[in-house]
C-alpha cells in the first residue's frame, strides 16, 4: 500500500497542488501559440481559435462548480468548500458573454462561434469536469479551478497587455475583455483556496484535487491550435 508521502499527498500535498499550478503555466508557454499569446504577436486565426476554444469550456463552469458544491453540500461534507464552489460557479457566470463579445469584435457572429468544432481538448476537459461534479469526488473540481486562476493570475493580464500594445490584429483593443476581466479578478482566488486547503486532511480529497490538477495541466494547454491549423467560426 502507498503511503500518503508515496502518493505525494499529506503535509506536502499543498505544495504538490503548486507544482502542478506552475507546470500548467510552464506548458502554456511552451505551446507555440501560448508563447505567441505572451509576446503579444499570435495571429488573428490563432487568437480566435484560443477564444473559441476557450467560450466551449468556460461555458459549463457555473454549473460544473454549482453542482459540485451542491453535491458536496448534499453529502454534508466540508461546508466551507461547498460554499466556495457554488461561490466560484456564480463568479464565472457570464464570463461566456465576455467571449461572445470578443469574438464579435474579430468579425465572428454567435452563431458561428456556437457552431465551431470543439477541439479534443476542451471535449476532455468539460467531460472530466461534469463526471467529477456530477459522479466522482465532488472537491476534485477545485483541483481544476486552483490551476486555472493560477494561470489566470500569472498570465491572462499580461496576456490582454502584450496584445494591446503589440499586436496587429485589427480591432484588438476591443477584443480583450475576457483576458483583461480574468486578470484582474482572479488574484486574490489562488491565496483564498490555499487558505481553505490548509485544514483539508482526507486524503481521498487531497488526491482527488491533485489529481483534477494533473488533468488539467495535461489537457488545458491542448486547446491552442495545433502547428499553424486552427477550427475556426465563419466571420460576417
Amino acid at each position: 500500500m502507498q503511503t500518503q508521502t508515496e502518493n505525494g499527498v499529506g503535509v506536502s500535498w499543498l505544495a504538490a497542488l503548486d507544482v502542478e499550478a506552475r507546470g500548467l503555466v510552464a506548458a502554456v508557454d511552451a505551446r507555440p501559440d501560448g508563447r505567441r499569446l505572451f509576446e503579444g504577436t499570435i495571429d488573428k486565426a490563432g487568437y480566435i481559435h484560443y477564444l473559441v476554444q476557450t467560450y466551449h469550456y468556460a461555458r459549463w463552469s457555473t454549473p460544473i462548480l454549482r453542482e459540485a458544491g451542491e453535491r458536496l453540500q448534499q453529502l454534508g461534507r466540508h461546508p466551507e468548500l461547498a460554499e466556495l464552489l457554488v461561490q466560484k460557479g456564480e463568479e464565472e457566470r457570464g464570463h461566456d458573454r465576455w467571449l461572445l463579445s470578443d469574438l464579435k469584435n474579430l468579425g465572428c457572429s454567435e452563431e458561428s462561434v456556437e457552431t465551431a468544432v470543439r477541439c479534443p481538448a476542451v471535449e476532455a476537459y468539460t467531460g472530466w469536469n461534469f463526471f467529477t461534479s456530477r459522479s466522482g469526488v465532488p472537491t476534485a473540481a477545485l483541483g481544476t479551478a486552483y490551476v486555472l486562476e493560477y494561470l489566470s493570475q500569472t498570465r491572462a493580464g499580461v496576456w490582454a497587455e502584450r496584445l494591446r500594445k503589440v499586436s496587429t490584429i485589427p480591432n484588438i483593443r476591443k477584443s480583450v475583455t475576457f483576458l483583461r476581466s480574468h486578470g484582474a479578478l482572479d488574484g486574490d482566488h489562488v491565496a483564498e483556496m490555499a487558505r481553505l486547503f490548509a485544514g483539508l486532511t482526507e486524503p481521498e480529497d487531497q488526491e482527488a484535487i491533485l489529481f483534477s490538477a494533473r488533468v488539467a495541466r495535461s489537457v488545458y494547454p491542448c486547446i491552442f491550435r495545433e502547428g499553424v491549423t486552427a477550427a475556426l467560426p465563419r466571420e460576417r
